[in-house]
């Protein structure tokens, strides 16, 4: 049987080459990873593996003081309680596009598609690593229709031009929500303001754990994702994430319920 120290090294493996995907996912995999070696070095292992997530910082900063069931718990009550939000959104025979992949939002369409809601979702293929075919193989499984679009087609794919249903609402995730708007996977930030152009709601379904005070660095990833063995002297630049204003957000849906920019703010501050 692998060592504490080996399965330890084999769950930061796991969230630096995003095999844990989704900022849920790493905050309980950097949690599973922290009570096997519970020290200040670990809880740095684990920051510096995933730099853009503070829900992450969150938990391994309550894991020092809170049994970890109760931390697991709260996952589990508050994707209960955005899982009822999303329900009221969702509306029959509606195009929902999302983009990425983002446990929150999966949970919520597959509980909204249970529970009796029509709907079709676009989405788009996410590159460099594909994240988008993760949530088209989740949400296909349960039975939603869903239509994929390559990232480059996000106009087209929004306007309802070339015979395609123009979306009636927007959910994406969020690894980090800040106090001027969030951080989430690149591309969600174009996709906000064609959104906003075509004045298509725009949602972003997150924990309110995932809220933090402190600058969140873009973190930049391989070149060898995007163009492996590329030709020399060609500069290649592969940012995995992005900010998208406030502005452009209609509402957060959150643990809290659905709540416009300011309110859930001021939620958070109490």
């Amino acid at each position: 049987m692998p060592s504490k120290k080996e399965r330890f090294e084999k769950i930061v493996a796991d969230i630096k080459s995003i095999k844990v995907q989704g900022a849920n996912n790493v905050a309980k995999a950097a949690l599973a990873a922290y009570s096997l070696i519970p020290d200040k070095k670990s809880e740095k292992i684990l920051l510096d593996s995933r730099p853009t997530e503070p829900m992450m910082r969150k938990v391994l900063q309550l894991a020092k003081k809170t049994p970890k069931q109760k931390i697991l718990r709260h996952f589990q009550d508050s994707q209960e309680k955005m899982n009822n939000t999303v329900l009221n959104l969702v509306k029959n025979d509606k195009i929902i596009f999302t983009h990425c992949h983002s446990t929150s939002v999966s949970k919520a369409l597959i509980n909204a598609h249970r529970k009796g809601r029509k709907f079709e979702v676009y989405l788009t293929e996410t590159r460099p690593l594909y994240q988008g075919r993760r949530t088209a193989k989740e949400l296909r499984k349960t039975g939603i229709k869903v239509t994929m679009f390559v990232d480059s087609s996000l106009g087209i794919a929004l306007s309802g031009e070339q015979g395609f249903r123009k979306p009636g609402k927007i959910l994406i995730g969020a690894d980090a929500i800040l106090k001027t708007g969030v951080i989430n996977k690149v591309g969600s930030e174009l996709l906000a303001r064609i959104a906003n152009e075509e004045k298509i709601p725009f949602y972003v379904v997150s924990d309110s754990w995932k809220f933090s005070n402190k600058k969140i660095p873009i973190e930049q990833r391989s070149l060898n994702e995007v163009w492996n063995k590329a030709p020399k002297n060609i500069r290649i630049k592969n940012p995995a994430f992005e900010f998208v204003h406030k502005k452009y957000i209609t509402g957060i849906v959150s643990e809290l319920g659905l709540m416009n920019y300011g309110k859930f703010l001021r939620k958070i501050s109490l």
